[in-house]
């Protein structure tokens, strides 16, 4: 297990944090929620035209999370829902505010039907110095072989052994 590694993620409806929390159990390190100051609105359509309006505008809001001693995180595993085809703001908030240098990105992605889009493009853009490997993406929660799959991505990287 590592000690050196971060698993941070947005979770709106569970779907996320369900994967976060199985990548946890499979590297170790430390395992985060981002909290934005003003929580989305739980009615579906509401936070959908919420994030609609962010993602256009740019809008990265303030969290409530902070993650003092970064520098001590080699490898960030960093998740968030599709998003009108990109990451959800809190996650580009996320990476925004802190200097990614140096340091591995490992994406991972929730979705309700809209796939990769341009979400690992965008992580990518928020970390040019960063080393940012391939990202694993799953509908909703993942099926009933999410575990197998995240294990054989976590390989397929190097990051674990089988």
């Amino acid at each position: 297990m590592r000690t050196d590694t971060l698993v941070v993620y947005y979770s709106h409806s569970g779907n996320t944090e369900k994967i976060a929390r199985i990548i946890h159990a499979k590297v170790g390190g430390m395992l985060q929620a981002l909290q934005p100051v003003t929580p989305y609105p739980q009615v579906y359509r509401a936070v959908v035209d919420q994030a609609k309006q962010e993602i256009q505008a740019g809008y990265l809001p303030p969290l409530l999370t902070k993650i003092p001693d970064i520098v001590g995180y080699n490898t960030l595993f960093v998740g968030s829902p599709n998003w009108w085809s990109t990451i959800a703001p809190p996650v580009a908030a996320f990476l925004s505010a802190y200097d990614m240098a140096g340091k591995t990105i490992v994406p991972f992605f929730t979705h309700g039907g809209g796939g990769l889009a341009g979400m690992q493009k965008e992580v990518i853009r928020l970390c040019p110095n960063a080393s940012v490997l391939s990202s694993y993406t799953a509908h909703a929660g993942g099926g009933r072989d999410v575990e197998t799959e995240i294990a054989e991505w976590l390989v397929g990287l190097g990051l674990v052994n089988d």
